[in-house]
């Protein structure tokens, strides 16, 4: 595969010096457009061979761009905030906004290549990682990002050169570094690697892999590359692909599985208080367990507006260490967050083992409100299942356990604490112009809340339906699953 790269590929210093200013230029005025219209950002990956000079190209790109509008996010050994996290937390955490450059060094590549290259993962799991690797790529090209994945590779005597040449200045022997081991490993990490680039070359995230033995041609290759692509998506943008037909099957009789629940369900109110307070202490008494220190929890609360989301949340809570939870109220999404990938305001508060987070609302909005109220287009919101799939999946592999709630009740229950709320003083702030708009529209949600518990509910992140009619009820079955998720886990 790396035949053709390795062929020899130079370019003498005067032709450098030469093309070198023009290059520079395109590339600053490139990059300023992108600043001034911030209609997408901007990924670089580098990877490659020991000695290639990653680092040396990031060193001219850097001086070749204006600094202010770029980050560089070099990852090593997961830290004890990051390790306390699933292992893709730290990329999404550092996805730039729309308008900069991140150039990243050491990627969500380099743990699944280290992992086999010492054994440690067989084949068949390196493949689902690579898959999980794709089906990110994915999404960040989907979300408007331009995705560039360089790989340098340089010929064995060249390397072998190199590298000598830096333990003669230094005095250290060189190491296996990010991506790749020493001269002498190269037959054995070589078919590794080409089955990783063959397998994650794709059409929206192809590798470019980058002849780096003479460093004239290696730079300029890689400046003009990057110029060619960023001019192309600023006079180019790219248009999201509309949905295959048929969108959705025809829901003929207008039945989900909301109808089969029996919303007449209730708690009396002498059983309640004895339900409530052993369901707290068991959770408690989970929460706080060794067990669940190497383990977190994540529990999405969705549900029909006024069906007592607020209600349920504050009695889970109770049962917690304050300092051990946090409740996330999910709004509509400020400028911050709308200049990154959806995902990304929900990866940012994914917790850290020990500890919980408690979602008001979560990433579920985007195949419910913003799907019947037409704020994502069709394309988008149908690509979100496999997007929340995916996500849930990773939290759980990460030891992460996932709740999701789903609080029910009948269209009459809902209109009668609507008119309570306007009716009581210290409620009026429940009730807004946007719930009575979104009654309208009561059947049209039906179908999507149907649609998303067919789609996303899956055995690492089961949907939990909730008769919600009576509160109490709907409390302690909702801290009762909690526990039983919790002790199944555990």
């Amino acid at each position: 595969m790396f035949e053709s790269a390795l062929i020899e590929h130079k370019f003498d210093k005067e032709a450098y010096e030469r093309e070198e200013p023009a290059l520079r230029t395109g590339l600053l005025e490139a990059q300023l457009e992108l600043v001034e219209k911030q209609s997408f950002a901007a990924v670089i990956v580098i990877t490659g061979m020991d000695g290639a000079g990653k680092g040396d190209v990031i060193h001219r790109l850097l001086e070749w761009l204006d600094p202010r509008h770029v980050q560089v996010d070099a990852y090593g050994d997961p830290d004890d905030t990051e390790s306390s996290r699933p292992r893709m937390w730290r990329y999404w955490r550092d996805l730039p906004p729309k308008g900069r450059i991140s150039i990243v060094f050491g990627s969500w590549y380099t743990d699944p290549l280290k992992s086999r290259l010492r054994g440690d993962n067989g084949r068949s799991r390196f493949e689902r990682e690579l898959a999980a690797i794709n089906r990110f790529e994915e999404m960040l090209t989907s979300e408007g990002i331009l995705l560039l994945k360089f790989l340098l590779v340089v010929s064995p005597e060249e390397q072998k050169r190199r590298l000598g040449a830096f333990e003669r200045r230094t005095g250290v022997k060189s190491r296996a570094l990010e991506e790749w081991a020493d001269v002498k490993s190269r037959k054995r990490i070589r078919p590794i690697v080409e089955d990783l680039v063959r397998r994650t070359s794709t059409d929206h995230a192809p590798w470019i892999v980058l002849p780096s033995d003479d460093p004239e041609y290696r730079d300029l290759t890689f400046g003009r590359t990057i110029l060619e692509a960023l001019r192309q998506r600023l006079e180019q943008p790219t248009v999201l692909a509309t949905a295959p037909f048929p969108a959705t099957i025809p829901n003929i009789d207008r039945r989900t599985v909301l109808d089969t629940l029996d919303l007449s369900r209730k708690l009396p109110s002498n059983a309640y208080k004895k339900a409530l307070e052993e369901a707290q202490a068991r959770l408690l008494a989970l929460s706080q367990g060794k067990r669940f220190q190497d383990r977190a929890l994540v529990a999405a609360f969705e549900g029909h507006d006024a069906a007592g989301k607020g209600g349920a949340i504050r009695r889970v809570a109770f049962a917690l260490d304050p300092r051990r939870y946090r409740v996330h109220p999910i709004a509509a999404p400020t400028d911050e967050e709308k200049a990154r990938p959806y995902l990304w305001r929900f990866w940012r508060h994914v917790p850290r083992r020990g500890h919980m987070a408690l979602f008001d609302r979560s990433w579920y909005g985007r195949v419910l409100v913003e799907r019947v109220e037409g704020f994502a287009s069709e394309a988008e919101w149908l690509r979100a299942y496999g997007e929340i799939n995916d996500f849930e999946e990773e939290l759980t592999r990460g030891g992460i356990v996932v709740a999701k709630f789903w609080l029910a009740i009948t269209k009459e229950e809902q209109l009668r604490r609507f008119e309570a709320r306007e009716e009581i003083a210290y409620k009026h702030y429940k009730i807004t112009p946007e719930d009575w708009r979104n009654r309208e529209k009561w059947d049209r949600y039906q179908l999507a809340i149907g649609d998303m518990i067919d789609r996303t509910s899956t055995p690492e992140a089961p949907w939990t339906l909730v008769e919600a009619e009576d509160k109490r009820w709907a409390r302690v079955k909702v801290l009762e699953t909690i526990c039983e998720r919790l002790e199944q886990a555990l």
